[in-house]
């Protein structure tokens, strides 16, 4: 295959994985038929089938795009930083962002768990999400082992406090706005850099 046929034919699956994104998150699974996403795609059913051989098939690369986008944050996060301490602040950082950049996504992970229960939740670890968490934990444990962090920890209760603080965010974020109290609504950057810092250091002072 030529450079240009290469071109034209990764162009036509990402035409197609956008369309799906965005049917699956805003109709879910069920509703969504593959005409809907070739009308949406601008392409050709028969195209759909080119690259993709059925609606199942289709629904996992997109999760699997997902996976592969966060995964990439925390390589990211890795390759520009030595202390692990960066790499978390780093990592936080642009994991909220990643979220709050592709909201259809997130919303269609999260519909699906809660309305499909255990069964897609194991599907959707399989295709990479918990990879991603496990890479995060691997960071954490590096950070203990170069004495950068306590020992005294659970590294996935904190990549879960961590991950799970993002999400909150990102689903909370415009009632968060009408909190008297909170002024980082608008500010994930500020936000995040808040929450490492609380896991770093704790809520209780130091002995003095």
């Amino acid at each position: 295959m030529d450079n240009t046929l290469a071109m034209v034919e990764g162009e036509g699956r990402q035409r197609i994985l956008a369309a799906a994104e965005k049917l699956f998150s805003d109709k879910a699974f069920d509703a969504v038929s593959m005409n809907a996403i070739a009308c949406e795609a601008g392409i050709s059913k028969a195209n759909i089938y080119h690259y993709f051989p059925n609606k199942d098939t289709l629904y996992l690369a997109v999760l699997r795009v997902a996976s592969h986008n966060l995964r990439a944050v925390l390589n990211e996060a890795v390759s520009a930083h030595g202390s692990v301490l960066d790499v978390l602040r780093h990592f936080a950082r642009n994991h909220l962002q990643a979220l709050l950049n592709r909201p259809q996504l997130v919303r269609l992970v999260w519909r699906e768990i809660l309305e499909r229960g255990a069964p897609r939740a194991q599907e959707f670890a399989e295709q990479g999400f918990a990879d991603m968490f496990s890479a995060l934990v691997d960071v954490l444990k590096l950070g203990q082992s170069r004495g950068e962090f306590r020992q005294d920890f659970d590294p996935a209760l904190v990549a879960t406090l961590l991950l799970g603080a993002n999400v909150f965010f990102f689903q909370s974020r415009d009632i968060l706005r009408h909190y008297p109290p909170i002024t980082f609504a608008d500010d994930p950057a500020g936000y995040d850099a808040g929450i490492v810092e609380i896991l770093l250091r704790g809520l209780v002072p130091a002995p003095s």
